[in-house]
């Protein structure tokens, strides 16, 4: 088990020791990412290389220096289809010896024995029934669960278990799911988010050209509270000069009330170390003119200044008044206090 950076971690930490093995082999890390372990997708999965891998544990220890809310996550997948240009989660394909661009997008590990894992975990006499988080390092319903189906199984295992439990995701593929989560919702806190940065087009296409279109996931967040299941939107992330405008910010917010969001959010974008770096080659050709302001703003580090951040929570308070809402927080757990067993390794 290990630590991992979460969304806001400082730094990240050293390499983990993975304890993983091969669904077909008893060999452990030295050979896991060997060429010839990655099967080529197919059909639908076409462009991808997948890694099948069995975890000893998947519920995760978020990283005590962590700015997030939540103590635990589940992340079956590493690696995302989405290839969102600015994804924070990147560097923990540098952790794998892979490479945080192309591999990233393209070779993803499925951890294909993590409902067991989690059904198993829950029943641990340690564990003591806390609040758990989905969609925090890669996409829960990214396009490798349509078919392997992960993500379903954990939502059903958690129910059952009665476990509070949220998930973030960008995916429309959530639909799926709606009669589940909503059985879910009579058993236990369960909450959802779907991120929409911008419903900008052009935007959309050039930072995450891989996911469902703005519009249809907003129909995706209405979708879920028609069903009883309390879904949100968080506006995520917002990018200074590219989708930070007034009117930009004032449209996402309009659809979100509109969709009947029950909480709406905003994220200023943060730029990890290497992903800063393909922040920077991506502004190089397609918007050098912002090429000195980032510098600027993320000189210091993976953050923009604080009072620009303040600046667009007061935004979004403001527009949320001005359509009608009522801006609520998104949903946070109890703080609960992890295990002995917990605080000594954490997957």
């Amino acid at each position: 088990m290990f630590y991992y950076p979460c969304m806001g971690s400082e730094e990240p930490t050293a390499r983990p020791e993975l304890r993983w093995r091969l669904t077909d082999h008893e060999a452990d890390h030295p050979r896991l990412f060997d060429p010839g372990n990655w099967r080529p997708g197919r059909d639908e999965l076409s462009n991808l290389e997948l890694l099948h891998v069995h975890a000893k544990k998947v519920i995760n220890g978020v990283h005590p220096q962590s700015r997030m809310h939540f103590r635990w996550t589940i992340n079956a997948y590493r690696g995302c289809s989405h290839a969102c240009v600015y994804c924070f989660a990147r560097p923990t394909h540098e952790f794998l010896g892979l490479d945080i661009g192309e591999d990233f997008d393209r070779r993803i590990v499925i951890k294909v024995n993590a409902v067991e894992c989690v059904r198993n975990e829950l029943t641990a006499r340690s564990w003591g029934g806390e609040h758990i988080a989905m969609g925090t390092s890669t996409d829960p319903y990214q396009p490798v669960e349509g078919r392997y189906r992960l993500t379903r199984g954990i939502i059903r295992t958690l129910s059952q278990a009665r476990n509070p439990f949220s998930i973030l995701t960008k995916s429309t593929l959530i639909e799926r799911d709606i009669e589940l989560l909503a059985e879910a919702s009579e058993r236990t806190e369960v909450s959802a988010s779907l991120s929409i940065g911008c419903l900008d087009t052009d935007v959309w296409r050039a930072t995450e050209p891989h996911t469902p279109r703005p519009e249809r996931r907003l129909e995706a967040v209405a979708k879920l509270n028609d069903a009883g299941v309390s879904c949100g939107v968080l506006i995520a992330p917002v990018i200074p000069g590219v989708s930070d405008s007034h009117a930009q910010l004032r449209h996402v917010v309009r659809g979100a009330v509109e969709a009947g969001a029950t909480s709406i959010g905003a994220v200023f974008l943060h730029l990890a170390p290497g992903v800063r770096e393909l922040m920077m080659t991506w502004l190089a050709e397609n918007r050098p003119d912002l090429l000195h302001e980032y510098r600027r703003r993320y000189d210091r580090g993976r953050f923009a200044p604080e009072r620009e951040r303040h600046r667009l929570g007061a935004m979004v308070d403001q527009l949320v008044k001005e359509a009608g809402g009522a801006r609520m927080p998104l949903r946070r757990a109890p703080p609960a206090r992890p295990s002995r067993q917990h605080q000594l390794k954490l997957v």
